[in-house]
This record gives C-alpha cells, sequence and structure tokens, in this order.
C-alpha cells in the first residue's frame, strides 16, 4: 500500500530524518516506535505532504512526493495528528464534515458521518455540541472520525494515546484493533510501546531520525532487553 525509500525530512536546515525506508502492506498496522525527537512525526508529515522532504513515497505504486496534500487526501491518505487539532468553535457534526470536504458526493459524505457516529456513540451525543467542549478522549475519537471521512485506503495516526488517561488509552488502542480488523490499513506513531507492539505487524525503531532496527510483533515482543528500553521511553 505504501512504500518510503531513501526518506529524507527537513525543518527548515535541519535534518529531522535521515534515509528511512519501510512499507505498509495492504490491511495491516506498521508501528514506528522511539522516544521524542528521533523523527516520527516528521515521517508522518512527509508522507502527508506538509513537510520538505527527499526520497520516493509511493501509495500503491504510484509516486506522490510531487502531490499537494489536498492530493494526496484524495489520494487515499488521511492523517490524524498528533495533538488532535479539532476546529474547537465548529461543533462536532462541523469537524466531520470539514474531514469530508474532499468528498464530491455529498451522499457519500452522509453515510460516513452516520457510520462513523455509530462506531463513536458518544460523538453522536454530541454531535451539535463545540468540539472545544469534549474530553481529551472524546476529542481524540473525533480526530480520528474526522480522518476516516475521508475515506483513507491508509490512515496515519500520530500519538492517539498522548496526554490521554490510562482507561481511556485503552479505548483508542481497542478502537485501532477494530480499525484494523476491518482491514484498514494503518500506520501508527505511538510512544505506549507495550500497546503498540500489540497492535503491529510490523515494527521499526527510529533513533536520531534513522532505523535501528525492526521486526515483526513476535520479534519485537518478545526482546525483553528492546522492550524494557521502549517502556521505559514510553
Amino acid at each position: 500500500m505504501l512504500d518510503v525509500r531513501d526518506l529524507h525530512v527537513f525543518h527548515g536546515m535541519i535534518e529531522a530524518v535521515r534515509g528511512i525506508s519501510f512499507s505498509v502492506p495492504q490491511s495491516r498496522c506498521v508501528v514506528l516506535l522511539g522516544p521524542n525527537g528521533v523523527g516520527k512525526t516528521s515521517t508522518i508529515s512527509a508522507i502527508a505532504g506538509i513537510a520538505r522532504s527527499t526520497g520516493s513515497i509511493r501509495l500503491e505504486g504510484q509516486p506522490i512526493e510531487t502531490m499537494s496534500a489536498e492530493d494526496r487526501v484524495r489520494g487515499g491518505i488521511s492523517v490524524s495528528p498528533e495533538g488532535r487539532r479539532i476546529f474547537a468553535n465548529l461543533t462536532v457534526m462541523e469537524n466531520l464534515v470539514i474531514g469530508g470536504a474532499t468528498v464530491r458526493d455529498k451522499t457519500v459524505v452522509r453515510a460516513r458521518i452516520e457510520r462513523w457516529l455509530a462506531t463513536f456513540p458518544i460523538l453522536a451525543e454530541r454531535r451539535d455540541q463545540p468540539a472545544g467542549t469534549l474530553s481529551g478522549g472524546e476529542q481524540q475519537m473525533l480526530t480520528i472520525a474526522r480522518a476516516l471521512m475521508a475515506g483513507p485506503k491508509i490512515l496515519l495516526l500520530d500519538e492517539p494515546s498522548l496526554g490521554l488517561a490510562p482507561q481511556i488509552c485503552q479505548q483508542i488502542f481497542s478502537l485501532i484493533a477494530d480499525l484494523k480488523a476491518d482491514g484498514m490499513t494503518i500506520l501508527l506513531v505511538e510512544q505506549n510501546a507495550a500497546e503498540a507492539v500489540k497492535l503491529a505487524d510490523y515494527v521499526y525503531l527510529l533513533s536520531n531520525g534513522a532505523v535501528v532496527a525492526e521486526g515483526d510483533q513476535t520479534t519485537i515482543g518478545e526482546n525483553e532487553a528492546l522492550m524494557a528500553e521502549l517502556t521505559g521511553i514510553a
């Protein structure tokens, strides 16, 4: 589904990501792990088209490096960003409508709104409420639902559990597991290593902007020293 080769990402003169390569197969969950500042969010931003980068980014075999961020959304890439970034003064419904802005068929938009409100019952209860009045967990649910409104081929999730209470984190991870079970292709950036590895089909560990280890769920999960280090990071 997604293939990234020799990706370098720049913020001004700073090289945040230094030539990483990875792939995300269709209907699989791939996880990027590592401490803050190693390039995980920069990688997500480059794939989404909102950070300056070099290298190859292919979606279903087609190069997307020169596409605008909006065209990447139209092509099938949606991002649930770190820090949620909902439109606080708009209602839940208005946030969802914005999420479907690239979809021309309004019948499809309405159907998706109903689908995701059914998936997130608490959002259905608060559909006419300003998004800024939601709890942190509810805002995270809205952020994910808004990303799903575009009907993505791949969903990029950037730190979905960040700043949430443990019980709410479990709800978010359960939701991601359900999306994966439904066949959604997911690239997950997450500092809660123990929970992320449970969801992962494959894991890449980043350090200083480079991939320093990789493996499937079993290989990473059974590496006690690595998991102890990663859990300490989280």
